[in-house]
């Protein structure tokens, strides 16, 4: 019988929720609006109601186990959340052991970007590579980073919060606080922003006629510049810097054999290529330079297959719970 695992990845504004195989293929996918103002208790429920409906739609398969990926800082160890911005209410949830003990499976936990990261490492873009950042450039910038065959972690599964470097001491105030993050400069949040603030309602030009003359958002530029707008690529040029100077401190930190860009904006990845490459080759040291900064394989589904992976393909020792026989290095392709 084919070995399967249930998945979950639950954002701030979407639950998600798959039957993922050994091969990382999605074999049933279903979608909610998260209950994200309503609490633990709300979310579980939809967490129940929409794994019924997942498996109602492959009745021959039974999970061997349970993947999730959520937003952090959360303890994979533990499988707690510890406090999400992004979900009212949720301080210290167990989450592990309340979807273990209604489920009767054996449930790992992760930080969605490390979900991420594992999918793409494992089924996407970064396989075969023994160390590997991702990053997933959207309405923030998060990341996750393969380090000598394992996830890093750090203390309390905290580690890789990439969004939060400082790279500049000039720019808008970050939500966590900060002035100049990585993510505060170069997220699609950010490009946006600096693209409305360049335009104004009703001016005729290609931004506010895609944004229907309100906010622009990075999948504006991204969708401008396409068809050619002389603004728009001025604007993603800017923003193939900022990220250029983050990728070159990933690069420094991380030594990764391949660092793999996702997100929102890397549909853009074909026009930021040759402007990120120039900076990180102006900023890295030479040792640095030839390493391959490729865009993600895996779209939207990275999490779901890297929270499936906890359970299929863990023969290196990524957190908590059992491994599995899979070997990592005999992975199928998504």
């Amino acid at each position: 019988m084919k070995k399967v695992a249930l998945a979950f990845d639950l954002g701030g504004t979407e639950l998600r929720a798959a039957l993922v195989s050994d091969k990382g293929s999605l074999l049933s996918f279903s979608v909610v609006p998260t209950h994200a103002a309503g609490g633990p208790a709300a979310v579980v429920q939809q967490i129940e109601l929409l794994a019924s409906t997942v498996l109602a739609q492959t009745p021959d398969l039974s999970p061997v186990g349970i993947g999730i990926g959520a937003p952090g800082p959360l303890d994979p160890e533990a499988g707690i959340v510890i406090a999400p911005p992004t979900l009212a209410g949720w301080y210290e949830v167990p989450l592990a052991d309340i979807l273990s003990s209604r489920f009767q499976l054996p449930v790992r936990l992760e930080n969605d970007a490390n979900a991420a990261a594992l999918g793409e490492w494992r089924y996407g873009a970064g396989r075969g590579a023994r160390s590997m950042v991702f990053v997933t450039v959207s309405t923030g910038i998060g990341g996750g980073v393969i380090a000598d065959g394992r996830i890093l972690h750090g203390r309390r599964g905290l580690a890789a919060e990439i969004g939060h470097m400082t790279i500049t001491s000039e720019g808008e105030r970050c939500f966590c606080g900060a002035i100049g993050c990585f993510e505060a400069v170069a997220s699609g949040t950010a490009l946006g922003r600096r693209a409305t603030a360049r335009t104004q309602q009703f001016d005729g030009s290609a931004l506010r006629q895609l944004s229907a003359d309100a906010d622009v958002t990075g999948r504006h530029v991204v969708e401008a510049a396409r068809k050619g707008d002389v603004q728009a690529l001025e604007l993603l040029q800017a923003e193939a810097r900022w990220l250029g100077i983050g990728f070159t401190n990933l690069l420094h930190l991380y030594s990764p054999d391949i660092l793999v860009m996702g997100g929102g904006i890397s549909h853009g990845f074909d026009l930021l290529q040759e402007a990120m490459t120039t900076t990180i080759h102006d900023r890295a040291m030479p040792a640095y330079r030839d390493v391959p900064i490729v865009p993600a394989q895996l779209g939207r589904h990275a999490g779901l297959i890297g929270a499936a992976s906890l359970i299929l393909s863990s023969e290196e020792k990524i957190g908590p719970g059992p491994s599995s026989p899979e070997d990592a290095d005999k992975r199928g392709a998504a």
